[in-house]
C-alpha cells in the first residue's frame, strides 16, 4: 500500500510554500516528520475499503480507525524517513537500530509506536511484538540523581550553554599539553554527489601513493559502502569500519596508523582508541620490533602524519570535531579536510538556498570546488541551527520528564519500603481501610438521608469485587448508625483475611501479601507510563486552544497519578480479598502461588528483587498456624449470620 505513494514536491518554506506536484505525502526533514495529504487520505481510504479493512463510506478519523490511522503514520514514516544501513541494518532476521552518533548497532533496543513493527514489515522480516515500557527515564533525570557530577571531553565546548542550563556546571577548556601542529584545510564544497565522491577517492589515491595513512569519516554504513565501491573500481586497498564490522575493530583501528593504511569508518565518536602513527606496536615486543616500529612511525611522520577525510558534514559539530580530534593527537602532525556537495542532508535540509543560488550564478564547471570562509561560516550557521533545535527538542522533552520524575520517586519509594519488610500486614490494613471508606461514602453517607442511601449497590459491589456477602439491610434493621455499619464492613473483611491466614499460616500469607502488592504496582505502573507517553504525544494540540501544552500535561498527569494509586489501592484489596483458599488449602499451595508471583517479577523486571536469606526464608516450610476447623453447615467467621457454605465455603 505505502509504496504506491508519491511524494509532493514543493519549493520555500512556510507560508511561502509553493506545490510543485501534487502527491499523497509531504516531508519535514527539519522535524523528521512525514505527512498524509488530502489525496493522500483519500487514496488511503480507498485502498482499505477496497482490502476489506475499512467500511465502506467510513473515514480514517473517526474514533474507531484511530488504530488504523496510527499505523498508516509508522508505515508512511518507517518508508520515507529511516533507510536501511543509515537508521539501521538487517542482521539474522531482526532490525537493529543504528547509533547515529557513534555508528554502533544497538541490539534489544526497538522503535515504539508501532514504527519498529512497521520496518520490519518493510524489509520483511519477522514481525515481533510491541514493547511495554516498564521503567522509564530521561539520561538528564537519571544523572541528576548523583549527588556529584562531572565529566570529561575533548568536545564539550560547544555544548556549554546545555551544562549549564541542565546540569548547572561550567564548562572549562584545559589547555593542550603540547600545541596542535594539525593543519585544519577549509571545507570544499561541490555541486554534486558525484563530483564529491570523485574529488575523495583522488584524494585517498595521492596520500596513498606518497605513504600517508588516511581515515575517511562517513555518517552512514550506505555512504561507507558507497566510498568503498568507488576505492575498490579504483584498486585502492582500504578496511571499513561501521556496524557490521565491529568485531574486528580493535585490529581495524590498531594498523589505520600504518604506511599507507586506508581506513573508512562511521562515526568515530565513542571509540576511545587513539591510532598510533606507525600501526600499534605489539606488546612485549623485541628490539627488532620496536626499531621497525621507530622507524614506521617517523616515515608516517614525514609523509604528513594522519590525513582526516570527512565525506560530509554531521549535524552535531561535536560529531565533526570528534573525527577531527583523531588526527594530530599530542602534538603530532596531520591533516583534515571536509568534503561537501550541495546535495548532502545538511547542506539541503538548512544551508540557504542563496548558497546554490550563488554557486550557480559564479558559473562553476564540472568538478571545480568552492573554498571560501564565507562558505564555512554558513555550514557553520547552519550546524548551529540544527544544534540549537535539537537542544530545545531535548528541553522541551526534560520539561517533561520533570513532571514524570516526581512521580516516579513517589512510587520508586512505596516499592522501596515494601521490599525493605517481610511484613506488610499494617500497611496492607490501612489500604483496605481506606479503600472500603471510600467505597462506602460513594454509596452511604451520613449528609445524606436514608431513604437516598444505595444498600443494595453497595451490598452487590462488595460482593461481586471483595467476594463479601454481608447482611447490610439487616444490618441497618438492627439500628445501627453509619459509622457503625461501616466498621462492621471493614471487620468482617478482616476477618476473612484472618480466616484465610488461620488456614495457611502466617508466614505464608505475608508473603503472599508482598508479592500481591508488589506485582500490582509494577503492573499499574507500567500502564501508567504507557498513558502517559499517549499524553505527552497529544497535548501538544492543546496549543491550538490557546493552552500552554506543558501546563496542560502538568495538570493531567497528576489527576492521572492520584487516580493510579487510588486504583492500585483498590486492586491489591481485591485480590488479597478474593483469593480462594478453604480447608482443603494448604499452606504450600499459597507458598507455590507466592513464588509464582515473584518469578513473574523477576522475568518482568529482571530482578528478584530480594536478598538471599529472603529467598532461603521463603523456601523454609512453614509451620501451620492451629485453627479450628468450620463445619459446612457452621456460621461463617466472618460475621455474615450466614452458614459458611452459603458464605465463604
Amino acid at each position: 500500500m505505502i509504496p504506491s505513494f508519491n511524494k509532493q514536491t514543493e519549493s520555500g518554506e512556510g507560508k511561502e510554500i509553493v506545490i510543485k506536484e501534487a502527491g499523497d505525502y509531504t516531508v519535514d526533514e527539519k522535524h523528521k516528520q512525514v505527512f498524509l495529504t488530502d489525496d493522500g487520505h483519500a487514496k488511503a481510504e480507498e485502498m482499505l475499503i477496497n482490502a476489506g479493512a475499512l467500511p465502506e463510506g467510513a473515514s480514517l478519523y473517526d474514533a474507531s480507525n484511530i488504530l488504523l490511522m496510527q499505523h498508516i503514520s509508522s508505515a508512511l514514516r518507517a518508508h520515507v524517513l529511516f533507510q536501511k544501513d543509515v537508521d539501521y541494518i538487517v542482521q539474522e532476521d531482526e532490525v537493529v537500530i543504528v547509533d547515529e552518533f557513534t555508528g554502533r548497532t544497538m541490539p534489544g533496543r526497538r522503535w515504539s509506536e508501532g514504527l519498529h513493527q512497521a520496518i520490519e514489515a518493510k524489509e520483511s522480516v519477522s514481525i515481533k511484538k510491541e514493547n511495554q515500557t516498564l521503567a522509564s527515564i530521561t539520561f538528564q533525570n537519571y544523572f541528576r540523581l548523583y549527588n556529584k557530577l562531572s565529566g570529561m571531553t575533548g568536545t564539550a565546548d560547544t555544548e556549554a550553554v546545555e551544562f549549564q542550563d541542565i546540569y548547572a556546571l561550567e564548562t572549562v577548556v584545559v589547555p593542550p599539553n603540547q600545541p596542535s601542529t594539525r593543519n585544519d584545510m577549509s571545507d570544499q564544497i561541490y555541486l554534486t554527489l558525484e563530483e564529491k565522491l570523485e574529488a575523495i577517492a583522488l584524494d585517498v589515491e595521492s596520500c596513498q601513493k606518497s605513504g600517508q595513512p588516511v581515515l575517511v569519516g562517513t555518517s552512514s554504513i550506505e555512504n561507507s559502502e558507497a566510498i568503498s565501491a568507488l576505492l575498490e573500481q579504483r584498486k585502492i586497498n582500504h578496511e571499513v569500519l561501521n556496524a557490521k564490522q565491529h568485531e574486528r575493530e580493535a585490529q581495524i583501528i590498531a594498523n589505520a596508523g600504518s604506511i599507507g593504511a586506508v581506513t573508512i569508518a562511521t562515526n568515530m565518536a565513542g571509540r576511545g582508541t587513539d591510532i598510533v602513527l606507525g600501526g600499534k606496536l605489539v606488546e612485549d615486543a623485541n628490539d627488532k620490533q620496536k626499531a621497525d616500529w621507530a622507524e614506521q612511525h617517523e616515515a608516517v611522520i614525514q609523509a604528513g602524519g594522519l590525513h582526516i577525510v570527512g565525506t560530509e558534514r554531521n549535524e552535531s559539530r561535536r560529531v565533526d570535531n570528534q573525527l577531527r580530534g583523531r588526527s594530530g593527537r599530542q602534538g603530532d602532525v596531520g591533516s583534515t579536510r571536509f568534503y561537501l556537495s550541495l546535495e548532502d542532508n545538511l547542506m539541503r535540509i538548512f544551508a540557504s538556498e542563496k548558497m546554490a543560488a550563488m554557486m550557480q550564478r559564479l558559473g562553476m564547471e564540472k568538478g571545480e570546488a568552492i573554498e571560501h570562509k564565507m562558505v564555512n561560516r554558513a555550514i557553520e550557521n547552519a550546524q548551529k541551527k540544527v544544534e540549537g533545535m535539537n537542544y530545545d527538542a531535548r528541553k522541551h522533552l526534560l520539561e517533561y520528564d520533570d513532571v514524570a520524575n516526581d512521580q516516579r520517586r513517589v512510587i520508586y519509594q512505596l516499592r522501596d519500603e515494601l521490599m525493605s519488610v517481610n511484613d506488610v500486614q499494617d500497611r496492607f490494613i490501612q489500604i483496605r481501610e481506606g479503600v472500603i471508606g471510600d467505597l462506602f461514602i460513594g454509596y452511604i453517607s451520613a449528609e445524606q438521608a436514608e431513604e437516598d442511601w444505595d444498600t443494595e449497590g453497595l451490598h452487590n459491589a462488595l460482593k461481586a469485587d471483595y467476594s463479601a456477602d454481608f447482611p447490610l439491610q439487616q444490618w441497618l434493621d438492627e439500628g445501627v448508625d453509619v459509622d457503625e455499619l461501616e466498621s462492621r464492613i471493614v471487620q468482617g473483611l478482616g476477618a476473612i483475611c484472618d480466616y484465610k491466614e488461620g488456614i495457611v499460616g502466617a508466614e505464608s500469607m505475608r508473603g503472599f501479601e508482598k508479592a500481591v502488592m508488589l506485582q500490582t504496582l509494577d503492573h499499574y505502573w507500567k500502564e501508567h507510563l504507557a498513558a502517559m507517553d499517549y499524553l505527552r504525544q497529544s497535548v501538544n494540540l492543546r496549543g491550538y486552544a490557546q493552552k500552554n501544552p506543558t501546563q496542560e500535561f502538568k495538570r493531567e498527569s497528576f489527576t492521572m497519578f492520584e487516580s493510579l494509586l487510588e486504583t492500585i489501592n483498590i486492586e491489591i484489596v481485591k485480590s488479597l480479598s478474593s483469593v480462594t483458599i478453604n480447608e482443603n488449602t494448604k499452606a504450600d499451595d499459597v507458598e507455590q502461588q507466592n513464588n509464582e508471583e515473584a518469578q513473574a517479577q523477576h522475568e518482568a523486571l529482571g530482578t528478584t528483587g530480594v536478598d538471599d536469606h529472603e529467598v532461603e526464608a521463603a523456601t523454609q516450610e512453614d509451620e501451620q498456624t492451629k485453627v479450628e476447623k468450620v463445619g459446612r453447615n457452621d456460621l461463617c467467621p466472618c460475621g455474615s449470620g450466614k452458614k459458611y457454605k452459603n458464605c465463604h465455603g
